[in-house]
């Protein structure tokens, strides 16, 4: 089969071969995928750049999720059959003809949905389930700190936390993406190219309004995020994007960004009663799978409910094909996409 395989890191165009692999055999309780196409991630982005400890060694098949029909099926696998459409989080694999992927990880999905927006449905939307309602636990007129509104997380974040009658304020970094964020329920949005967040919101709402702060920047973000939690508040850091914001280096860049954060410290968070939480989606699955599957169906039910749209990008519907790999990751990495875009075969 083919299969997009990492070969060096670094810029992407130097970065990626297409190779001839053997297709995988499921486990017992693993699907076989045929791939329609793959989702790209950010985390594919600090992958391709030696910045994912997660990631297999070189050279190595990335990708997170999936999109196609079930091939086969391992011989303990109940709720699957060949032939059924799915969307899949892998375990690195996805840049390939053929995937595996555990049971759980899998949702049936009708077919007129797209490759991206089914796609979103399992990285995006499940990260921003999982921060909404198991880890941050969002009540109602909660006033929330969003950042990356226009992201395929930021996305799936404020129409969640809107399905929870929260009050949104999300960062962009356009006007255009402000109209989108607004779009999508926002309640206030805050350009960060033309206003420093953390001011704008301390002379709307006070010194500490936010009950709950969602951040994939990193750096000074992190720390200007924290510093506007209320008593009792939350933080979720699910990315450390700055890290690939690089003018100087990804070494001097890396150690700028881990200064940005400042100290915390955990008595002082302990008597504001303030929480910091790390997400990280590939762990949840790993080591919490009826968690993740949980996560998964809900997520998918609300999608087919119609009370969440997954957001992709405007460009052939967040479609690239695979001669526009290096494009599309280049896009991703410099913040030029808007929602979720991914790779067809």
């Amino acid at each position: 089969m083919k299969a997009i395989s990492l070969v060096k890191y670094g810029p992407a165009p130097q970065a990626f071969e297409t190779r001839e692999v053997d297709v995988p055999t499921p486990k017992e309780l693993e699907v076989l995928i045929e791939v329609e196409g793959f989702g790209l991630n950010f985390a594919d982005v600090m992958a391709r750049l030696g910045m994912y400890e997660d990631a297999p060694p070189l050279p190595a098949i990335l990708g997170y999720d999936v999109v196609g029909k079930v091939s086969s099926i391992g011989s303990k696998v109940s709720s699957l059959k060949p032939g059924d459409r799915v969307v899949a989080l892998t375990r690195f694999g996805g840049y390939a003809e053929f995937a595996i992927a555990q049971e759980f990880a899998c949702a049936k999905i009708e077919n007129d949905i797209s490759i991206a927006a089914a796609c979103a449905l399992a990285t995006q939307f499940c990260t921003a389930q999982y921060m909404i309602e198991k880890k941050m636990r969002v009540m109602p007129e909660e006033k929330l700190l969003i950042h990356a509104g226009a992201g395929g997380v930021g996305s799936a974040l404020i129409q969640l936390a809107k399905l929870k009658n929260a009050y949104v304020i999300t960062t962009v970094g356009s006007d255009s993406k402000a109209e989108l964020a607004k779009k999508l329920g926002a309640d206030e949005v805050i350009n960060y190219n033309q206003e420093n967040f953390k001011k704008v919101i301390q002379s709307r709402h006070g010194k500490k309004p936010i009950q709950a702060a969602f951040d994939a920047i990193g750096g000074k973000n992190f720390r200007d995020s924290l510093s506007l939690l209320s008593p009792s508040g939350s933080i979720c850091a699910y990315g450390v994007a700055e890290n690939t914001q690089s003018k100087s280096g990804y070494l001097i860049t890396g150690i700028k960004t881990l200064l940005g954060f400042g100290i915390i410290s955990p008595p002082f968070m302990m008597m504001e009663g303030k929480s910091f939480a790390g997400v990280n989606m590939l762990k949840v699955a790993d080591y919490q799978p009826r968690l993740f599957q949980e996560i998964l169906s809900e997520v998918v039910a609300l999608h087919q409910s119609k009370k969440i749209t997954p957001l992709v990008d405007s460009k052939n519907n967040g479609e690239f094909p695979l001669k526009d790999m290096a494009l599309a990751h280049e896009l991703l990495e410099t913040r030029k996409t808007v929602g979720k875009i991914a790779i067809t075969f």
